[in-house]
């Protein structure tokens, strides 16, 4: 993706010849207009679209033959990276299980249209992410765009330092013990990049003493899908693991 712009900037800032093994390569929106501004096509030029790389496969080939993924730091500051940036999304081998809605009625308006957000309101609506996550005390409180504060970590040896980079977080239910946020993922994604949790999973914690969780959700054709991870080593990006997989039907109730 967009391999003509990045192998011209590889070759403006000599970015072949920087030691990845020391440290990441920092790279700015302003050096990427620069080497891009000869460029015809509206995505050669576009910082925001240059820098989309959410899954292996949509990375640059140069960043694919070097073993290379792109983060970013500060509004404006990216760095380029050695190493692993990606986790494989396991496919779901659960059995199907049919779960009771706790509604005593029908939502009506939740089927009217087909976007990520009514799927996973509707799952919450149903009381099945409360009940997937074992709490009953758990109501939506996040939602949408924010601004990190300041955190650090570690990617190998390489110490990384973010500051005020936008995240957004799908949907984010607090309870009395724990923060759940939701990832809303399609089913044609088979990888994702781990900032997409890690970021506001470190994003959160620096504000509640409560465990935060990250959670994929899907909704494939009838089915919800849900994987739950956690990130063994807070300070390490690459800690994330698989808890548990869960697939469900919702059946809502019979009125009479």
């Amino acid at each position: 993706m967009h391999d003509e712009a990045w192998a011209k900037m590889f070759k403006k800032y000599k970015i072949h010849k920087h030691n990845f093994k020391k440290e990441p390569f920092e790279i700015t929106a302003q050096m990427i207009k620069d080497a891009t501004k000869d460029f015809t096509t509206t995505g050669d030029r576009e910082v925001r679209i240059l820098c989309k790389q959410d899954t292996r496969e949509s990375r640059p080939q140069v960043f694919i033959d070097n073993g290379l993924f792109l983060l970013p730091i500060k509004n404006g500051i990216y760095v380029i990276v050695k190493g692993e940036g990606y986790m494989d999304i396991p496919p779901m081998t659960n059995k199907t299980k049919a779960y009771k809605s706790k509604l005593k009625f029908r939502l009506d308006t939740s089927k009217v249209g087909n976007s990520e957000m009514q799927h996973i309101d509707f799952a919450y609506a149903s009381s099945l992410i409360r009940s997937f996550m074992k709490d009953d005390s758990l109501v939506l409180t996040i939602r949408g765009r924010k601004y990190t504060p300041e955190f650090s970590f570690y990617v190998g040896k390489q110490k990384i330092t973010i500051k005020s980079v936008q995240t957004e977080v799908d949907a984010g239910y607090e309870g009395k013990q724990q923060v759940v946020l939701v990832e809303v993922k399609s089913s044609k994604v088979t990888n994702t990049i781990i900032r997409q949790l890690y970021y506001p999973f470190r994003q959160w914690q620096e504000h509640t003493s409560k465990k935060v969780i990250p959670l994929f959700f899907e909704r494939n054709e009838s089915e919800y899908h849900i994987w739950q991870f956690e990130f063994k080593n807070v300070e390490n990006y690459n800690s994330i693991k698989l808890v548990r997989t869960g697939r469900f039907i919702i059946k809502e109730s019979v009125i009479i």
